[in-house]
């Protein structure tokens, strides 16, 4: 079998990458749920599995600050993945690999909603002041998580209007991604994922976001007790996350119309419910969709 792990040209690596080179008659690849920005498998030998990521999309992320970034949370005790090396691929494709802790959650209930908001809220509340700045970078809100949103006015117009009057402080660190397919449970133990939209934000859009995609994903009612969750462990209002809820609703309609978003028969139901029931939203966004 060809070995994935010989073919990458390494930046930097740990001992346990250097045991992967030889292993090529007993190391497997197994791919794995891909997202939309990279290809990723799982890389195992007998006594050790790890996961490859590699961007060979659109997306090039800078990898060697996710590296960097896992490594400083790693080593602080945070649940995040273990990083093992990073590099880049005969194409040069950005590539990170590290270590195998599970796979994303798929059955929700309110003991894991309640486990869900204290992982989010435990980033919100890393200290800053100890990371390495170059780690941590504060970007445009707009440009960043709306790509291409000129060529969207309907969106962009009533876009702007809510991030000008949302109070928006961008001085913690938040994921960008919070998802259930960004959560590894492994018997109970958990694991956050995914680190390519981390930045200095504000804590109330990371989880709006999060909250969105459970009422388009999950449905209403978990959506509903998650927001109730993270109101009873933060001093936000309902008032607050239900502007921030809007804002993150025209994300994903915006990635809707780009991109090819994951979607279930109750899919656009879900998020035409969101429009109507936020005062935010307007109706005509509906007949974009």
């Amino acid at each position: 079998m060809k070995n994935r792990i010989r073919d990458i040209h390494w930046i930097e690596k740990s001992k346990l990458v250097d045991s992967l080179f030889d292993q090529s008659a007993t190391l497997t690849v197994v791919p794995m749920n891909s997202g939309l920005e990279a290809e990723v498998e799982k890389i195992s030998i007998p006594e050790f599995c790890a996961v490859l990521k590699v961007w060979n999309r659109t997306s090039k992320p800078n990898v060697e600050l996710q590296y960097k970034l896992l490594d400083t949370l790693h080593s602080r005790g945070l649940p995040v993945s273990q990083p093992l090396g990073w590099g880049f691929d005969k194409e040069m494709n950005p590539v990170l690999l590290t270590s195998f802790d599970g796979f994303p959650v798929v059955k929700v209930n309110p003991s894991l909603l309640t486990t869900l908001t204290k992982l989010l809220t435990e980033i919100h509340r890393f200290p800053v002041k100890e990371f390495d700045p170059a780690l941590l970078r504060k970007h445009d809100f707009i440009s960043y998580f709306y790509p291409a949103i000129g060529d969207h006015h309907d969106i962009k117009n009533l876009l702007e209007h809510l991030v000008q009057n949302s109070g928006m402080k961008q001085d913690k660190m938040i994921h960008g991604d919070f998802n259930l397919r960004n959560v590894l449970d492994a018997g109970g133990k958990y694991t956050i994922i995914d680190w390519t939209n981390v930045q200095l934000g504000d804590p109330r859009y990371d989880i709006a976001w999060s909250v969105v995609l459970m009422r388009i994903y999950v449905g209403q009612r978990y959506g509903s007790l998650y927001l109730r969750s993270f109101l009873s462990e933060e001093p936000y209002t309902m008032e607050e996350l239900e502007l921030y809820e809007a804002i993150a609703c025209l994300r994903w309609i915006l990635l809707n119309r780009t991109a090819e978003l994951p979607k279930g028969k109750d899919t656009f139901k879900r998020v035409k419910n969101i429009l109507k029931s936020n005062k935010y939203l307007n109706e005509y966004l509906l007949n974009s969709m």
